[in-house]
Formats: structure tokens, sequence, C-alpha cells
């Protein structure tokens, strides 16, 4: 096997049958994700380069937007002293707590990110459910 760059200047897994040279497909591009840009960007990026310089904090590794040794230590002491998630509870459900949720999105904000009346147990589930909903309906600061 050897590796073949194909139109789009990707690399693409290909193989030779005798004479015939066989080229596996490679997952297609997707739109940029900023909303209204039409521009395709490749598997594994989120925006193309003209927008990702406006979403800087989806690009960013996680210990870099702030969660790092010292979120982890206060979050779980957070989980210990709050073991349900605030969700289920008003749903009337008793379910551990894995996740400290930020209730107002920090986008990136140092005194919204560290405040603790800022902070919520949610169970993965209700996360997941929240984070998707902003992140499908972000508000943007310019």
């Amino acid at each position: 096997m050897r590796k073949m760059k194909v139109r789009t200047g990707k690399p693409a897994l290909t193989f030779s049958i005798g004479e015939a040279v066989t080229v596996m497909p490679r997952f297609p591009d997707h739109p940029c994700r900023h909303p209204g840009c039409p521009k395709l960007v490749p598997k594994g990026k989120k925006y193309c380069d003209d927008h990702i310089a406006i979403h800087p904090e989806e690009v960013r590794p996680a210990a870099a937007r702030g969660y790092g040794v010292r979120w982890q230590r206060l979050s779980k002491l957070f989980l210990l002293s709050h073991p349900l998630c605030a969700k289920c509870q008003r749903e009337g459900k008793y379910v551990k707590a894995t996740v400290v949720d930020h209730i107002r999105p920090h986008r990136g904000d140092p005194v919204l990110f560290w405040d603790q009346t800022n902070w919520q147990p949610l169970c993965k589930h209700h996360h997941d459910v929240k984070t998707r909903n902003e992140d499908q309906h972000p508000v943007y600061h310019y």
C-alpha cells in the first residue's frame, strides 16, 4: 500500500491488484460551521480559514481554555458536595452527577468561568444535551 494525493491535495490510500490501481475514498469535506458560510473544510476541522479566528474557544485545547489541573481539582470537590444531577432532580429522578456545568456559558470570560454560583452538577446525558443546544445557537460578541 502507498499514499497518493488526490484532486483536493489530501492523501488517499491506494493499492494495486495486478495492473489496476484502486483509490480508497476519503471522508468528504463538510461545510464550515460558521453560520451562513458555504466553504468546505476537511474532516477534523470545524471552521474555514476565514472564520477560525472568530471561534478561538472551540479550536484551542481544553487545558488552554482553563480546564487544567486546577479545574479538575475544584470540579471534583464541587461534585463531592453536589452529588446529584440538578436536571434529573427537577424531573423527580436521583442520578449521580458526573460533570460540572457552567449555567451561563463563559465563552472565555475567566470571572464567569471560576464563579461557583455559575456551576451546576449534571449527569453526562443532560450536559451533552445542554452543550449541544448551546453550540447550535451560539451567541457571538464582536
